[in-house]
């Protein structure tokens, strides 16, 4: 067993930079195979595999935490015992605005400043299942620095996706998946949404003219270091592939690292997504594998937002019997384009006649969006 302190290279402590320490007696709701206890953090089960990741995984979600200054950069020191082969990664994001940046690793420069951060701690087994035993996690926040400038549009590129099945199976971030079940899978954590929410929500349309806008609650296939959506500067692995394009299409398609994907298996096809059975099927009416256009609307945060209250039917126009043309899904963050009165509808959330354009042709009923307003909050179409 070794015990590590695991940490970017960070200069002289100061006694003026606050630290904080996080709490590992209690996993929390928002906890993915990990339990909690005195003696610190572990996996609880400790041969759950992943959808991508061919052993054991886990993941401890911090509160939110508030700075007194906005920071740039959190470094973290990790006390913890590790198995041959096990691992311990401690991710951080910060909230910008009305949502969250992207998950960096500890060290890394956040999205843009931040003064509300969270913290993700996760576990890896080693061969065999031996899990490491995390004692204790300190962040550390450095200066402020210029905020990134952000794309002006998402991120939007063709990309292979295949249909993820494994009902009764247990996501990434710990979501239990039922039939018909509604969330995509991306192969990095970086865009990983805790379970329940759509900090991270992709905008996934087919062939067949039908979208979904759907969270992002689990990782793979293929590969867990892949965030292709990002430019060479920032993306995690695989730089001197083509932005957009998974490693996986680039191993099947072109050979790319002799075929083969970060855990040295054959690549069987070239699948940059994977796609819920519901999302698969009732989303986008999907019979097989196919292409489809990814929106990752995260990288560049719409003006205006919403969060989807209840599974919703997105209708062509602003009217209940416009035709059904695909699905936004429980807790899926959305861009609200503008607002046209249509039909009057009472929902979970509010009675109105606004109705909530997410692209040209794509409406959906105010009444079931978490805007933080009853009135209308987007230009008029």
């Amino acid at each position: 067993m070794l015990v590590a302190a695991l940490a970017a290279p960070v200069a002289a402590a100061s006694a003026a930079v606050p630290t904080w320490t996080l709490d590992l007696r209690h996993a929390g709701s928002a906890a993915a195979n990990v339990t909690a206890g005195g003696s610190g953090l572990r996996l609880a089960d400790r041969h759950a595999k992943a959808l991508a990741s061919p052993t054991a995984i886990g993941a401890f979600l911090s509160p939110v935490h508030l700075l007194a200054e906005p920071t740039s950069r959190l470094t973290a020191t990790v006390d913890a015992e590790l198995p041959a082969g096990s691992s311990v990664t401690v991710s951080v994001r910060g909230q910008v605005g009305g949502g969250w940046g992207e998950w960096a690793p500890a060290g890394a420069e956040l999205a843009a400043p931040a003064h509300i951060v969270q913290a993700r701690v996760t576990l890896t087994a080693g061969p065999g299942g031996a899990t490491p035993l995390v004692h204790g996690v300190t962040l550390r926040p450095g200066p402020a620095a210029a905020a990134t400038q952000t794309r002006q549009t998402a991120g939007t590129y063709q990309v292979f996706a295949t249909r993820e099945g494994l009902v009764g199976g247990t996501t990434a971030n710990g979501h239990v998946i039922v039939s018909h079940d509604h969330f995509v899978a991306l192969p990095s954590q970086r865009g990983l949404a805790p379970r329940d929410t759509g900090s991270y929500t992709v905008q996934v349309c087919a062939d067949t003219g039908r979208c979904e806008w759907a969270p992002v609650w689990d990782e793979g296939p293929w590969n867990v270091h892949d965030d292709y959506w990002n430019p060479a500067a920032t993306r995690e692995a695989w730089k001197d592939v083509a932005q957009g394009k998974p490693e996986s299409q680039a191993a099947y398609s072109d050979g790319y690292n002799r075929g083969l994907d970060g855990f040295g298996r054959k690549v069987l096809n070239p699948a940059g997504i994977d796609l819920a059975d519901g999302t698969f099927w009732d989303g986008l009416g999907l019979s097989d594998n196919a292409w489809v256009t990814v929106s990752y609307l995260w990288t560049a945060p719409a003006a205006v937002t919403g969060t989807i209250a209840t599974e919703l039917n997105v209708r062509a126009g602003p009217h209940a019997a416009a035709a059904q043309v695909g699905l936004a899904d429980v807790a899926a963050q959305v861009p609200i384009v503008c607002q046209a009165a249509g039909d009057d509808v009472t929902g979970s959330v509010k009675k109105t006649d606004l109705w909530d354009q997410l692209a040209p042709g794509y409406f959906v009923s105010d009444a079931y969006v978490n805007t933080g307003s009853t009135k209308q909050v987007a230009p008029t179409c």
